[in-house]
């Protein structure tokens, strides 16, 4: 399926959010996921489901002062 992630599309398998993250590499990262503009707790991504169009941000924490 179709999706955008992070401004990009991409094609991918996965079917739900924590197989997306896996699927593109972030493995155990530490990461804030939003699904079409709606934050997804760490706890429910194995339960969201992605489907064609979604709209995916992936942001992992910087540090810096």
């Amino acid at each position: 399926m179709k999706i955008i992630v992070n401004g990009t599309a991409h094609e991918v398998q996965s079917s739900t959010l924590a197989a997306l993250l896996a699927e593109l590499g972030y493995g155990d990262a530490k990461v804030a996921t939003a699904l079409n503009e709606g934050f997804v707790s760490t706890g429910a991504r194995a339960s969201t489901p992605i489907t064609d169009g979604d709209r995916i941000e992936i942001v992992s924490p910087r540090q810096g002062g």
